[in-house]
This record gives structure tokens, sequence and C-alpha cells, in this order.
């Protein structure tokens, strides 16, 4: 498709769809974690997405990327991949979609601060600086005042915030190896791969692998694994070679406010001074960071 200089209508409206359908996706994860125990679920999900994925690339006749000079970045990929969601479906079940999401998707913060000592353009300017420092706060505001009866919240969001932090790693990994030079599908693939077995193995270890299973929990697992896991995320990534990167990320703040409005309304989550303070913090705190001037 046609690459274009600044951000459209089409491209707002397919970016603001896709931060529903994340912010959509927590909803999702918690109420399949009722049939699901946590990590099965997100094991399963690696595998169905894998094999979309691995028809979908022979489909288009796109190399699997399985080559020696893979290995190494292909396979950190996978492990941190893993990690972010052990994280991620564990926290959702263990707080509430509204804090689950403030948290995780501070992951631009984080990426920020590590980028800006290791990446040598990507240093902070006063605006990302003010952004950071803001966002840092909602994060720290939320964490500071747990849910009130929710067995285990402390830890969820603590879970959340390793989860933000493993997906920092991919991005510095993506950004740091040759792996970057890569299609966003090789990308994806390694990371499936690796995660899909690593899950599967871990997930014994976490319980019972299935709960109270109904066909809402299966009906769960396909959107996670066709509509966010494979599909979802290569409609992102095409359009990032539509757009530019900075007006993509821009879009970011989204995400967490959709997060929050979704587990409230889908799932009657209590919004609190903690919820609504936090939340605008950081928003704002991923606008200023992303915000980028035209060249």
């Amino acid at each position: 498709m046609e690459r274009k200089d600044q951000m459209d209508l089409a491209g707002a409206a397919a970016l603001t769809a896709f931060a529903l359908v994340l912010g959509f996706n927590q909803v999702v994860i918690k109420v399949s974690n009722g049939g699901f125990q946590p990590v099965y679920m997100a094991g399963l999900r690696s595998v169905f997405a894998f094999l979309i994925m691995l028809g979908f690339m022979r489909y288009r006749g796109i190399a699997l990327g399985l080559r020696r000079d893979l290995f190494g970045p292909g396979i950190l990929l996978g492990v941190l991949f893993t990690f972010e969601f052990v994280c991620l479906y564990i926290s959702l079940d263990l707080t509430t979609v509204s804090r689950a999401s403030i948290i995780f998707y501070s992951m631009p913060v984080w990426l920020t601060l590590s980028a800006h000592f290791v990446l040598p353009n990507e240093r902070m300017s006063r605006a990302r600086a003010i952004g950071l420092a803001l966002a840092m706060a909602g994060v720290v505001w939320v964490l500071a005042d747990p849910s009130e009866g929710a067995e285990g919240a402390f830890w969820g969001d603590i879970l959340a915030l390793g989860a933000a932090l493993g997906w920092g790693g991919i991005a510095l990994v993506l950004r740091l190896s040759r792996v970057s030079q890569e299609p966003p599908e090789v990308q994806l693939f390694w990371q499936l791969g690796v995660s899909m077995l690593l899950l599967l193995m871990m997930a014994p270890l976490f319980g019972p692998l299935t709960r109270d299973l109904q066909p809402i929990h299966w009906a769960g697992l396909a959107f996670q694994s066709i509509g966010v896991a494979s599909f979802g995320y290569l409609i992102w990534f095409a359009l990032l070679k539509i757009y530019p990167a900075s007006g993509v990320a821009s879009f970011s703040f989204l995400s967490p406010v959709c997060g929050v409005a979704l587990g409230w309304l889908l799932l009657a989550e209590p919004i609190g001074m903690e919820i609504i303070g936090g939340l605008a913090l950081v928003a704002l705190g991923l606008f200023l960071i992303n915000r980028r001037t035209s060249a």
C-alpha cells in the first residue's frame, strides 16, 4: 500500500479500533480465565496463533527465518514473550482489568527510559522526560492504592508491571538485533513458536489446566488467537508500514483508556480516584512520550 507522510482519518479510525480490540482483549482474558488455567490458556493461544501464522506465511511465500544467525535473538524474543504473557495472564486472574490495563500499557515508559541509555538515537527530549515522569507517577498512584476486596490484587498489579517490562524488553531486542531486519511475520513467528513450547511445559506447574470450562471460554480463546495474537498484530505492523511510526505510537494512550472503560462497562469494575488519576497521568504521559515534531 502507498506510504503516507501523515496520519489521515482512515489511519486514525484503524488505530482507534485496534486500541478497542486490545482493551477488549483484557476483558476476554479475564473472562476466559474462568475456564482455563491462565498459563495453559496463554500456551494454547500461542499454539493456535502459531499455526495460523505458519499457514499465512506459507500462503504468502514468506521464509520462516529458521536461520542460524536468528536463533539467538529469536529464542530471546520467545523467552521474553513467554515471560510477558505468564505475567499478564496471571495478573488478570488476580486484579481488575482497569488496574492491569493502566500498568501494562505503561510499557512505552520503561522502553523510553531504557532506550535513553542504550540507543544513541533515542535520547529523551524535555517533553518526553515530562511525559515519563507523569506516566510513572500514574503507575505509582495505582500501585500505592490496591483495589479493595480483590485477593492477591497487589501481586496482580506487580505481575502487570512485569508484563510491561517484558514487552519493553521485546521492543529493545527487536531494535538492537538483526531480527529487526526481518519481516514482522518472522518476528512474530519466533515469539509464538518458542512461547508455545515454554508455556505448555510450564502450565502444569500452575495447577489444573482447566476450570469450569464453557463455550464462552473457547470463544475467548479463539478471539485471542485469531483476532489479536496473529492477524491483530499483523494489521498493526501493516499500519506501521503505511503511516509514520510517531503517528502510530501516539495512539498508544488510547489502549489503557479503552481497557479501563471496557472493564467498567462489561465487568462492572469499580473506578476509584486511583484509577481516574492514574489513567489520566499515564495517558497524558504516553501522549507526550510519543509526540514527535515533524522533521
